[in-house]
């Protein structure tokens, strides 16, 4: 009887693809760039949401609780976000949240995000540049919310491009990087 071991894929590019590119959608809204659409809001739902999800749960199995637990924790931000801006609840009664419940709302993510960003600092660069400048993001966004200055959202909003594209980038070189078994592209 044979026994081969499977190889497992690696769920994290999957994951970082799911953050960064949902994340640079947005952030061109925040910016100035694009209005809020359904182009956003599916992106949110299916990539941003359903993949980061996938692979949380993948990396959850693989034992790797940071991946895992980012991941799933992101993947449910964005249907969280989705939801706070459709309410499918309005008929209930539930209103629509106000400016300074999703500063709160966007304060508390970026507390778990300088969390997750200290325990990068046991991870590679462009982990720590995702986590670091997402940490930013979140707290620009609150802080815009909060004050109700729009140009501390616009900023925020290059920011967020800024995150956005450091996953794509971080994505990009773990698959072209395990694709040519070689540093294609350094990440740190």
């Amino acid at each position: 009887m044979s026994h081969e071991t499977k190889k497992m894929a690696n769920p994290g590019p999957l994951g970082l693809l799911g953050f960064g590119m949902t994340t640079v959608l947005l952030n061109l809204h925040n910016a100035g760039f694009l209005p809020l659409s359904i182009v956003i809001v599916a992106m949110g739902i299916a990539l941003g949401g359903l993949a980061q999800i996938i692979a949380g749960i993948r990396e959850l199995c693989q034992g790797n609780t940071f991946a895992g637990t980012a991941f799933t924790a992101y993947g449910l931000f964005w249907w969280s976000l989705v939801l706070i801006w459709t309410n499918p609840f309005a008929e209930a009664g539930i209103e629509n949240g106000s400016k300074v419940a999703i500063a709160w709302y966007l304060l508390l993510w970026g507390v778990f995000t300088l969390f997750m960003f200290i325990g990068t600092l046991k991870h590679n660069r462009a982990t720590q540049v995702v986590f670091g400048s997402l940490t930013v993001l979140f707290m620009l966004l609150a802080l815009g919310d909060f004050t109700g200055v729009h140009a501390i959202t616009t900023v925020a909003g290059y920011v967020g491009i800024f995150c956005g594209l450091s996953a794509i980038y971080s994505a990009m070189g773990q698959i072209l990087n395990a694709e040519y078994g070689k540093r294609v592209l350094p990440l740190g």
